[in-house]
C-alpha cells in the first residue's frame, strides 16, 4: 500500500488541477493554486525530490485530472515469459509503457512490444486492470492504472531499442532483477496463473 501522505498529495493535486480548469473567479483560482502548492510541498518533503521539479510536473498537467494508463504485455513461450532490460535502471520488466492519446489500449501495448523488444504481437485478452497504488510499486506523483494484456507473438525478432538493452524469456522460478516501478514479482506470478488457467476472469483493482 502507498503511504497516506502520497494519497493525500495526489488527491490535493487532482482537486487543485480540476479547480484551475473550471474556476473563473480570481480568488478561487488563487485558492486552487495554494492547494497545488501544498500538494507540491508534501510531495517534495516526503519523497526527497526537488520542490521545483514536482511543481513543474504538476503545472504541466491541465484539464480534468484522471489516472494515467500504463499498458504491459504478458507474452509466454514454453512456460517462460518475455522480459526486456531497461537502460534507465538496468532492471527487467514486461514490455510496455504509457498509453498515448489516439491509441486504443491494445494498440498501445502492441506498439510498445515492438518498440521495446523487436517482436510483433497481437493482444489476446485483458488479464488485469490494477490500481498502481495498491500493487506495492515505488511511489509516483500521479495516480496510475496498469493494464496487463496476454499477447501472442506473430513475427519479428529480438532487438534492443533506445529504452531497452536486452530481450529474453525467463521461467517463473528464475526471474532476473525486476524494475519494481514497472512490474512486481507478485504480478508476474499472477500472470503465470492466468497463462496456466486461461479461463480465469480478468483481475481488477
Amino acid at each position: 500500500m502507498q503511504p497516506k501522505w502520497l494519497e493525500w498529495a495526489q488527491k490535493l493535486q487532482a482537486i487543485a488541477q480540476n479547480g484551475l480548469t473550471y474556476a473563473e473567479g480570481v480568488y478561487d483560482i488563487e485558492r486552487y493554486k495554494q492547494l497545488q502548492a501544498i500538494a507540491t510541498e508534501m510531495m517534495a518533503t516526503y519523497s526527497n525530490v526537488e520542490h521545483n521539479y514536482i511543481l513543474d510536473l504538476f503545472s504541466r498537467e491541465v484539464g480534468y485530472a484522471t489516472p494515467k494508463v500504463d499498458v504491459r504485455a504478458a507474452i509466454f513461450r514454453d512456460d517462460t515469459i518475455l522480459l526486456v532490460k531497461e537502460r534507465i535502471d538496468g532492471c527487467w520488466t514486461l514490455p510496455g509503457g504509457w498509453a498515448d492519446v489516439g491509441e486504443s489500449p491494445s494498440e498501445a501495448v502492441v506498439k510498445e512490444v515492438y518498440e521495446e523488444s523487436g517482436y510483433q504481437a497481437r493482444a489476446m485478452k485483458l488479464l488485469a486492470v490494477y490500481d498502481r497504488n495498491k500493487q506495492g510499486h515505488p511511489s509516483l506523483p500521479f495516480y496510475v492504472y496498469k493494464l496487463f494484456f496476454h499477447c501472442e507473438l506473430i513475427g519479428g525478432s529480438p532487438s534492443s531499442s533506445i529504452e531497452t538493452e536486452e530481450v529474453g524469456f525467463f521461467p517463473e522460478g528464475a526471474l532476473p532483477k525486476l524494475s519494481l516501478g514497472r512490474v512486481t514479482p507478485a504480478q508476474i506470478t499472477r500472470l503465470f496463473q492466468h497463462y496456466r488457467n486461461p479461463d480465469l476472469a480478468t483481475d481488477f483493482d
